[in-house]
């Protein structure tokens, strides 16, 4: 399982809408009953001089471990490995070390060497299936976690999580069945019932999940897990004061620094929902925190601007697009603000998905618009800009800047936010084209449709997708013809759709790269439907008439009507428990209005 460098191309939706997934992964490598152990084991160690020496530095690099001094413990594992390389136990303190410090790719290593070494200390395939299920590498995780099983069969922190990879492989019948029979044995298991209640929560299933949530705090007041959890679905649930109190509570008891990154992701969302401004995008920056494994380095030889401190006027300043598609459209919302800040003596250069530089160079023709690259080095996410690297030397930047964090300087309040019609710009000879194309069709009005997100991943199933099958009362809507905007394979769906005797328009172009003539499609069509997701962005951002389907806790939204990013774009509000039938017949309706009113309705 290497981790040292692996594509890693951008994903169309990054961490849009949701909140963090809910985590409840048990057990910690460097806890203190796993550095007792293997003390324990060191206490027992062969006293040949060689080998004294090299437990004399172990037990210093526990002792380090101890006091959270992850640097001093990893050099000394490292100066036992260089009298004894074939030091299993060596290996695995150094894998604790490098775990801690944030370096995924060395631990990985580490731990595979240690499990190479001493293929009988199970604790080893524990831990190395933590880091990989915390990492993603979910089949590899289940593999070490059955592998430990075998050998501690019953073991609650190992069945939890082993419940954890398969929720997060979306097996959530399996997760549950691993859990149940545990249920049965433990029923005083806080760790248990609040992974139950996360499997749950990620179908959708929110009220249920709460009740659960509720009962592993009960049987444990103090567990931050899940009342952090618990947070996150009374949001939803209209709780709002509720889940602030939690998350702050919360916070004081979070295991560690990963698992306080996590919760204040999960919190500065819950600002900028709550139109804390400029609060919740200050605390937004904790997107860049190192403890987060999706958190983004930028390889950019230039220092971040820092608004208070530098005047960017005259100046020559990058604009680093974030996470996927869709946020960087929303977050497109203050680049003219930078470029009118910088002014005509200076020079904004933005790097956005490349399968969106034409879109934003003909939007913001005073920039200079490239595409930017990532991979994953040591298993962490680094994003770099290659048409920067290939200017001249004295014409690249004198400060970069992450797009989003834009919106702390020029959106700090909702009223800052401003009224238009489109920022994106599509081509006009592409709309018109589409717009013959539609015409042809007929005289039904066009009406774009997407159904769900190509990243479905955890909780992400139940904010962005639902059964195609649900969305039959749209696609009978009379006057109205359906036209598939949806990337994907969508084959079955489709096919469905024609059994049916229900008609919709393909149109030929690929509709995950071709987002040039995506989006002049979506301005063409009379109508783009949608959850908010890439597709129905790229729309609103173009000023098409789009209807998005949002979450109760969209933070988009900032306690208003609308989608502020977007002020023309019509939202349908789903429930948060089984919402997709009823917003389903809120969005047929409307259409039926349109239709009866000459589509003045929409």
């Amino acid at each position: 399982m290497s981790a040292v460098q692996t594509s890693a191309p951008a994903a169309d939706e990054g961490a849009h809408a949701p909140a963090p997934g809910a985590q409840s992964i048990a057990g910690d490598a460097a806890s203190p009953d796993a550095i007792r152990r293997l003390s324990r084991t060191l206490a027992g160690g062969r006293s040949v001089k060689s080998q004294k020496k090299v437990l004399e530095l172990l037990k210093a690099s526990l002792a380090a471990i101890r006091l959270n001094d992850f640097e001093g413990g990893a050099d000394r594992a490292l100066a036992a490995l260089r009298i004894d390389e074939t030091s299993g136990l060596a290996w695995h303190v150094l894998a604790i070390c490098q775990e801690k410090a944030n370096r995924f790719g060395p631990a990985i290593h580490a731990y595979e060497a240690a499990l190479q070494l001493l293929p009988d200390h199970s604790d080893i395939a524990h831990d190395l299936g933590r880091l990989a299920q915390r990492l993603g590498y979910l089949e590899i995780s289940e593999k070490l976690l059955l592998k430990f099983l075998a050998a501690n069969p019953g073991h609650i922190e190992a069945i939890n999580n082993l419940a954890c990879v398969m929720r997060d492989q979306r097996r959530y019948m399996d997760a549950v069945e691993v859990l149940r029979p545990m249920l049965e044995i433990e029923p005083e298991s806080a760790v248990l019932w609040n992974t139950l209640g996360t499997v749950l929560n990620d179908e959708g299933r929110l009220d249920e999940a709460l009740t659960f949530f509720e009962e592993a705090l009960r049987l444990d007041p103090e567990f931050a897990k899940a009342r952090y959890n618990r947070a996150n679905v009374r949001r939803p649930l209209g709780d709002v004061p509720g889940a602030i109190e939690d998350m702050e509570t919360a916070l004081l008891g979070a295991d560690g620094p990963y698992e306080a990154a996590m919760m204040r992701m999960a919190r500065a969302l819950m600002l900028m929902g709550e139109a804390r401004l400029p609060e919740g995008f200050e605390a937004y920056e904790i997107r860049f925190d190192p403890n987060l494994p999706e958190s983004m380095r930028v390889a950019v030889p230039a220092p971040r601007w820092e608004p208070g401190e530098q005047d960017i006027r005259g100046k020559r300043l990058l604009v680093v697009g974030e996470q996927g598609i869709a946020d960087e459209l929303v977050f497109a919302n203050c680049l003219n603000d930078i470029i009118e800040a910088v002014g005509p003596e200076g020079q904004v250069f933005i790097a956005v998905e490349a399968r969106m530089v034409g879109l934003f160079q003909r939007s913001f023709p005073a920039a200079i618009v490239g595409g930017h690259k990532a991979v994953r080095l040591e298993g962490r996410l680094t994003r770099y800009i290659p048409f920067i690297e290939d200017l001249p030397e004295g014409e690249g930047p004198d400060y970069w800047m992450p797009m989003a964090s834009l919106m702390t300087v020029y959106r700090p309040s909702v009223g800052s936010f401003p009224q238009h019609r489109g920022y994106i710009r599509p081509d006009p000879e592409r709309v018109a084209h589409w717009k013959r194309e539609l015409d042809a069709l007929g005289p039904e009005k066009k009406v774009g449709l997407h159904w769900k997100s190509l990243v479905m991943t955890g909780a992400r199933s139940a904010f962005f997708a639902s059964s195609f099958q649900l969305w039959e009362p749209i696609l009978r809507a009379p006057g109205c013809l359906m036209v598939n905007l949806q990337c994907g394979d969508v084959a079955d769906d489709l096919a469905a759709a024609e059994a049916a005797g229900v008609r919709i328009w393909t149109p030929p172009i690929n509709l995950k790269d071709d987002l040039e003539d995506v989006a002049a499609l979506s301005a063409a069509c009379d109508l783009v439907i949608g959850p908010g997701i890439a597709g129905t962005n790229i729309a609103a951002a173009c000023g098409a008439r789009t209807w998005m389907v949002v979450a109760p806790d969209d933070w988009h939204l900032m306690k208003t009507d609308r989608y502020v990013f977007y002020p023309d774009t019509r939202i349908f509000v789903r429930g948060a428990v089984n919402g997709w039938p009823g917003v389903i017949g809120d969005i047929r309706a409307a259409l039926d209005e349109a239709v009866a009113t000459g589509w003045n309705a929409a």
